[in-house]
């Protein structure tokens, strides 16, 4: 569980970056994909006897993931403000037909900016284990059950 876990941090680290430099909305769709993945793949790993601990196996793993994609979205929310800025966003807002009821102050864009990617960061964490949990089920489902539990003798290896 932990090495898929920190895999799939050090993947969701690496395309959470990629993907708040273009749009901070990529991040949840992220978050389903790579929690699905990393909680089967956890799972597959593990090979538990149960369900419920094939989805136990696969929620720790996916909020692993998770947490590794937290930290590069964050990265990555640093680095899309300095390239944007505050006047780059207000920009896009006109571009987009938004009507900014306030002035964006460059105090103001960063308080959005970081505190919109944390919210964002907190809710993909949720969505990983979740959604690790239910690839570590579905894995269960579909090829666990038919698999005997490792060995001691195979866990030393």
């Amino acid at each position: 569980m932990l090495k898929a876990g920190l895999i799939g941090a050090g993947i969701g680290f690496v395309l959470a970056i990629v993907a708040a430099l273009i749009t901070p909305f990529c991040n949840p769709c992220l978050a389903l994909i790579l929690g699905l993945g990393i909680g089967a793949l956890a799972a597959a790993w593990e090979r538990p006897v149960t369900s419920g601990t094939s989805a136990g196996q696969g929620a720790k793993a996916g909020a692993i993931a998770a947490v590794g994609g937290l930290v590069g979205q964050m990265v990555g929310a640093v680095a899309n403000g300095f390239i944007v800025g505050p006047t780059g966003a207000a920009e896009l807002f006109g571009q987009l037909g938004i009507d900014m009821p306030v002035e964006f102050t460059s105090q103001s864009y960063w308080i959005y900016n970081i505190g919109g990617n944390c919210f964002c960061a907190v809710v993909n964490v949720a969505l990983g284990a979740g959604l690790g949990a239910l690839g570590g089920l579905l894995w269960y489902q579909i090829s666990g059950k038919n698999q005997p539990p490792t060995s001691p003798l195979e866990d030393a290896l």
